[in-house]
């Protein structure tokens, strides 16, 4: 509508933040590949596990790929709802489509990417924590409070924070957490494929960081 410091819909601006208003799929996403991985040290089921298998790095790779799948799942399920209904209320108040399909087209598959990258990185965290109740406080304060509070003091380094680049993807705006609240960033995104890899990479050294030390450590 164009209240409360947000861009209205009939423009590019409000239509682009309404769509990428996708950090709450992509959090979640965070909070699973957490629990995937340290749910077997709560449960007492990671002894099992690594006699079925006893290439732990193996394991862990495993979880990370399944996460990855089941959190591209959340970011798909996050960004059709997002999508479907900034659409439906352009249709609905007779706007024209501010943005371009393929414009949001890339937001939806950032938006995919981010999460599933993201699943994939709280299995590493949630292997290297291992206590899981501490690890999913951990990532939701990181995500709602930790990025922003960065992104603020430190606007050069927002671009580079991890559930920035991973909201950024989709779409949203640096210092925004995905969550929609007007932009208050002077940096700039970093590209596409840029915020991919970054993400990517730090999940890639959070694994190899687990793998070589509280993966390897005994679990009874």
């Amino acid at each position: 509508s164009g209240s409360g410091k947000l861009a209205p819909l009939y423009t590019a601006a409000g239509l682009q933040g309404s769509i990428s208003t996708v950090g709450f799929a992509l959090l979640m996403s965070w909070v699973l590949g957490v629990t995937v991985s340290s749910g077997e040290f709560r449960h007492r089921t990671a002894t099992l596990t690594y006699l079925g298998e006893p290439r732990r790095s193996r394991v862990l790779a495993a979880k990370a790929a399944a996460a990855a799948v089941v959190g591209a799942v959340f970011g798909a399920v996050g960004v059709i709802l997002t999508i479907g209904v900034s659409l439906g209320f352009v249709a609905g108040h007779g706007y024209a489509v501010a943005l371009a399909g393929t414009t949001i087209v890339r937001y939806a598959i950032g938006a995919v990417v981010g999460s599933a990258l993201l699943a994939a990185l709280g299995v590493a965290l949630g292997s290297l924590i291992r206590a899981q109740l501490g690890a999913v406080v951990a990532v939701l304060l990181w995500g709602f409070f930790a990025e922003s509070t960065l992104n603020n003091l430190v606007n050069a380094v927002g671009p580079y924070l991890p559930f920035t680049a991973a909201t950024t993807l989709g779409g949203a705006r640096l210092a925004t957490g995905g969550f929609g609240f007007p932009n208050t960033s002077s940096a700039s995104p970093l590209p596409f494929l840029a915020a991919a890899a970054l993400l990517a990479a730090i999940t890639l050294v959070v694994c190899a960081l687990a793998s070589r030390t509280a993966v390897a450590a005994d679990v009874t």
